[in-house]
């Protein structure tokens, strides 16, 4: 029996449509078991006291300033660094073995396990650089982990620029250094945020790598500088869970809602940001 294409088309939307729901569910569920158990712990208190009893109770506003405070020094170091690496690989590299290097290495970096990363930024920052256990070290050893990401999504948004674009720059007399400034990046600017957002959203989850580098088990004081050590919502969960015994089971809950939140809150800010800069395409 002949299908027409006409099915054919209705069944491959039928196959996507269930696999987009496969992807779907799990989110949700735990986006509902989140909110159900973590809701009732969510209080004024909560979210700005620090903690108390052995953290069993109070708030976790100090592993909340560390996170943000994290995920502002890894975007501050990694921005940068990923951005003029994809320039370089995408507007002056040539195919050469020095390229191929740096691809390989991109590739690497991205299948590298966080724990290892964590393990690299303690010898690196904390031990060999002297920089001690402290927000620097950590964001910078955060800052590597997502260069990938960063890297990946950066060369893409380059690479979609339209070739006119540069030629026409270079026709009316502009260096080349300038047309990417003017021309390429600010047509670029929506993806390469793309993978800001994928970065930040894997950095401010991550455990293992703050381990070793910059998270603390408890400390009475906020950071005072980027030297200080800090704490954080994930290793701060992490804690809850494996370390404190009886501790009650919103407060555990109700840490995990706060990170997905500050998490979903930088993307959205992001996403919108990056909304903003798509509508201004002429293309």
């Amino acid at each position: 029996m002949k299908i027409s294409p006409q099915a054919k088309e209705k069944i491959a939307f039928l196959v996507l449509g269930i696999a987009t729901c496969l992807v779907l569910i799990p989110v949700f569920v735990i986006i509902f078991i989140l909110m159900e158990k973590g809701a009732q712990a969510i209080s004024w208190e909560f979210l700005t006291a620090k903690p108390r009893m052995g953290m069993r109770a109070g708030g976790i506003f100090p592993a909340i300033v560390g996170t943000v405070y994290l995920v502002l020094g890894t975007v501050t170091a990694a921005l940068p660094l990923g951005l003029f690496a994809a320039i370089y690989l995408v507007e002056y590299a040539k195919g050469n073995w020095l390229t191929r290097m740096v691809e390989v290495a991109i590739v690497n970096l991205a299948g590298v396990p966080s724990v290892v990363y964590g393990l690299f930024g303690m010898g690196l920052f904390v031990i060999f650089m002297k920089l001690g256990t402290s927000i620097l070290a950590g964001s910078l050893t955060l800052a590597i982990m997502i260069l990938p990401v960063i890297i990946t999504a950066s060369r893409e948004a380059l690479s979609t620029v339209p070739q006119s674009f540069r030629e026409v720059s270079r026709a009316l007399g502009v260096s080349k250094w300038q047309t990417i400034w003017h021309v390429v990046l600010p047509n670029a600017i929506s993806g390469i945020l793309t993978g800001t957002i994928l970065g930040v959203s894997r950095a401010a989850g991550e455990t293992a790598p703050i381990l070793f580098t910059a998270a603390a088990f408890y400390l009475p004081k906020l950071p005072q500088s980027i030297f200080d050590q800090c704490m954080a919502l994930p290793y701060h969960l992490y804690v809850l869970s494996t370390q404190v015994p009886n501790v009650n089971p919103k407060i555990q809950y109700g840490t995990a809602l706060v990170l997905v939140g500050l998490v979903f809150f930088t993307n959205l800010v992001a996403i919108i940001i990056r909304a903003r800069f798509r509508a201004r395409k002429q293309w």
